[in-house]
């Protein structure tokens, strides 16, 4: 337990808080115009989930490959950090509950959130919501049943087992804390004698055993370890500074009886047992580490960008890479279609834009993407030279796609030929959709309700920007512009009218392809395309 902790809690919780805003904002001023569902349900704070039993079963197996975290923060390779040993790590506890002036309840408490975060960042609750915390009898075990407190308020279905209790005030009141929420507890036979894990629990949190602890597991420890080996098939994994069982320093001692993480929270600095840790999601906290213990235990920590509390940690590829990661070893494991039943003919709708309609409801209704509706546009110039750009999709309805965009920028130019494509890919559900079709310009009664819908800010900041022409005198022309603007529609209760040079797009598809990824790179891809003005569905390889 350490000042790391305190890091990355609070970094984690600003980052669940302003996701959650940001996320709220976005949905209460988008609109669609679909009439084939509730349009008005579309990304509003009133939404409720209607998943599909498919999507439902797929979100619980969900692999989330990229972090929250990871996104807002920088990432550091091994060979940049100082890996500590058992003897330290104490000795800098001693400091921080000693000189420095921290409880041991109030690092518990930072610790745990900072956990909870964590766990959050990768395995969020609308993929993996049931989750399971094993709490030892040490302050890795406290950690552990403060996360279970966090992760209940963070939407999880939390349950906790916890067989060998600390018989003091603190610990007494973590277990009422949770008691209080509902919170079951589990007595360890429900653990080693039950269904399986994998069957029960999406995410496993080991809290068992921390940094100082010596020798194998006793019972019931032991038999539970033993439920998260890998020839148990248990469910992800996320350990609290050590693996349970591993060696603090030297890592696993029998690879064969050894738990493989899919998560290592490192708390203070990482240990040196954490280079053995090969799973994908590897964070670190500790932002309030001072100077002196720095200098006096020589510890090499990363830099955090802004006020980010956690930074995650990647291996060196050893082959000169510098620290950075190889893109070619950065890969997703597109296991939902498996466990959702995969993208078959007889489940997709005979009209294309009713199946995008119950895509598209599905992404938004599982906050894939703080705007679900982005997607790439690409274009030609009369030479052929393609280009492409991220639009967000503001409508669609049975004519098709609808985005709004500056009618003399390079984009409008290209467009002019008649023809675009579109995508737009949704990572955590692993699926994708691409549209080819013509374009042509919105009625100008749409354009102009769609304008006036808009925030004023951003009526006339259409008015402002001559998009894609070059800014002799840079940014300030642009800015000056907007001042002189803002006065002259000073007076709110006037209408700003809609720029001439500024609307909608619909993009009428000729053909649509859905795309659901599968194992071994074997992916769906079913494919629509408009022969004599029906839809023609076909299989395509991928």
């Amino acid at each position: 337990m350490g000042l790391r902790m305190i890091q990355q809690a609070l970094r984690c919780s600003a980052r669940v808080f302003c996701r959650s805003a940001i996320s709220e904002r976005g949905r209460a001023q988008s609109t669609s115009h679909y009439p084939i569902t509730t349009p008005k349900s579309l990304f509003t704070p009133a939404a409720v989930p209607r998943l599909s039993a498919t999507s439902a079963l797929a979100f619980q197996s969900l692999r989330r490959y990229h972090s929250t975290i990871a996104r807002a923060s920088v990432s550091t390779a091994m060979d940049q950090i100082t890996y500590i040993g058992q003897e330290d790590a104490a000795k800098i506890d001693e400091v921080l509950m000693g000189p420095l002036g921290f409880s041991v309840d109030q690092l518990m408490e930072l610790a745990g959130l900072s956990v909870a975060c964590s766990v959050y960042a990768e395995y969020p609750p609308s993929s993996h919501k049931r989750v399971l915390v094993i709490a030892g009898p040490g302050n890795n075990g406290g950690d552990g049943l403060v996360a279970a407190r966090h992760l209940y308020h963070f939407g999880y279905a939390v349950e906790v087992t916890y067989p060998k209790r600390t018989d003091k005030p603190l610990y007494h009141g973590l277990v009422k804390q949770l008691e209080s929420l509902k919170i079951a507890f589990l007595p360890p036979e429900d653990i080693t004698e039950g269904r399986p894990l994998r069957e029960r629990y999406d995410v496993v949190i080991d809290a068992v055993f921390g940094f100082s602890f010596h020798g194998s597991p006793r019972p019931p420890f032991d038999t539970i370890v033993q439920r998260l080996l890998p020839k148990s098939s248990p469910p992800s994994i996320a350990s609290v500074d050590n693996p349970s069982g591993w060696h603090v320093e030297d890592g696993p001692q029998n690879l064969d009886e050894a738990i493989e993480p899919e998560m290592l929270i490192s708390l203070t600095a990482p240990k040196r047992g954490a280079r053995f840790f090969k799973g994908p999601f590897h964070y670190l906290g500790g932002r309030f580490v001072p100077p002196a213990i720095k200098d006096k235990y020589h510890l090499q920590l990363p830099p955090y960008p802004g006020t980010s509390q956690c930074v995650k940690i990647v291996s060196g590829s050893g082959s000169g890479s510098g620290g950075k990661s190889d893109p070619s070893q950065i890969r997703l494991n597109y296991d939902l279609a498996e466990k959702g039943g995969g993208l078959w003919e007889e489940h997709v709708d005979a009209d294309p834009m009713k199946q995008f309609d119950k895509w598209f409801q599905e992404a938004v209704d599982a906050k894939v993407l703080e705007e679900p509706n982005q997607m790439a546009i690409a274009s030609a110039d009369a030479q052929g030279v393609p280009s492409v750009r991220m639009v967000l999709l503001k409508g669609y309805d049975e004519r098709g796609f609808m985005f709004y965009s500056n009618y003399s920028s390079r984009k409008a130019q290209e467009l002019a030929n008649g023809h675009a494509a579109l995508c737009m890919y949704w990572e955590p559900l692993q699926r994708q959709v691409r549209v080819e079709g013509t374009v042509e310009q919105l009625p100008g009664e749409e354009s102009d309700a769609y304008y006036h819908s808009r925030p004023r800010g951003s009526q006339i900041g259409a008015h402002v920007s001559p998009q894609s022409s070059v800014l002799p005198n840079g940014r300030g022309e642009l800015e000056a512009r907007n001042e002189e603007l803002k006065q002259k529609f000073s007076d709110e209760s006037k209408e700003i009218p809609r720029p001439k040079n500024w609307g909608g797009y619909l993009i009428r598809p000729r053909a649509i392809e859905f795309w659901h990824g599968r194992p071994s790179r074997l992916h769906d891809r079913i494919s629509f395309r408009k022969e004599n003005g029906e839809w023609k569905r076909e299989r395509l390889a991928p």
